[in-house]
């Protein structure tokens, strides 16, 4: 039945399906491998990942570094980050989403495919945000080793390879076992911290904007902090919020830094509340 209801969802038989793709499991939708870590764009493990695709996708496939960046080891920050960003990406988008602080421990790795796009990390609520707001969501465990793999770099040595093979048109079912939902599941709602600051000091929250009406402040420890629409809207100097380029509250400085000016770093709270009469 996991068969069927999976091949249902690419529109193709199941019967077919299984029998002239060598048994694979998911079939890929386009060529386009996203990666969003928190490995750093100067280090080591980047190169390493990207060598490791490129040994096993088909030639042509796009690799684009969305973000290497993502805070250490905090996989709540990167969901809601993640949840923002991805829908900018086509449906058939192979996302290699690792930050795993538990790498080499019991937690499993899995693929996800949440309308479509499909996922490829480790299970600690990375990708659970992005699965909880989604149509439809299928998950996987992924069952496969190889013959070597380094204890604490998973990335390079299993999901790197899986991603690669889904690029290349699909992993086989023996690798893959079906599992009815994520393991860690941070749900839906949006969080109200700090999840990211750019190389601006523009403080990213887990916040929707469309949640939150132009009339209502940003309250940031003793700061409470009013809406501008944009940067050239509020004085040079001025802190405001505002709805980012990708739907979230964001806390700014027209040209200058807002982490900086605020103190706020990421995992610090930020609340919504009402204009005080007082304000």
């Amino acid at each position: 039945m996991a068969k069927r209801r999976l091949c249902n969802h690419f529109g193709l038989d199941a019967n077919s399906f299984f029998g002239t793709l060598d048994s694979r499991a998911i079939v890929r939708l386009s060529t386009m491998i996203v990666l969003f870590t928190d490995f750093g764009d100067d280090d080591i493990y980047i190169g390493q990942v990207k060598a490791v695709l490129l040994q096993h996708a088909p030639a042509g496939t796009a690799v684009v570094d969305l973000l290497h960046s993502v805070p250490s080891f905090d996989a709540r920050a990167g969901a809601h980050l993640l949840a923002a960003l991805h829908d900018r990406f086509p449906p058939g988008a192979i996302f290699f989403a690792v930050i795993d602080p538990g790498v080499g421990t019991a937690r499993d790795g899995v693929v996800l495919d949440a309308d479509g796009q499909l996922y490829v990390g480790p299970d600690n609520g990375l990708w659970s945000v992005v699965a909880a707001r989604a149509r439809r969501a299928s998950t996987w465990r992924i069952a496969w080793r190889p013959e070597e793999s380094s204890v604490s770099f998973h990335g390079r040595d299993i999901f790197a390879p899986i991603a690669a093979w889904l690029a290349a048109g699909g992993v086989r079912a023996d690798r893959l076992d079906p599992i009815a939902h994520l393991q860690v599941q941070l749900g839906a709602q949006d969080l109200g911290e700090v999840i990211y600051v750019d190389h601006y000091g523009n403080v990213i929250t887990g916040l929707r904007a469309c949640n939150v009406d132009a009339s209502m402040v940003i309250d940031a420890g003793e700061l409470t902090i009013r809406h501008g629409r944009v940067f050239g809207d509020v004085p040079e100097g001025t802190l405001f919020w505002y709805q980012n380029s990708i739907g979230l509250v964001e806390i700014a400085v027209n040209r200058g830094n807002a982490a900086a000016a605020t103190g706020l770093s990421v995992g610090d709270p930020v609340r919504i509340s009402r204009v005080r009469d007082d304000f």
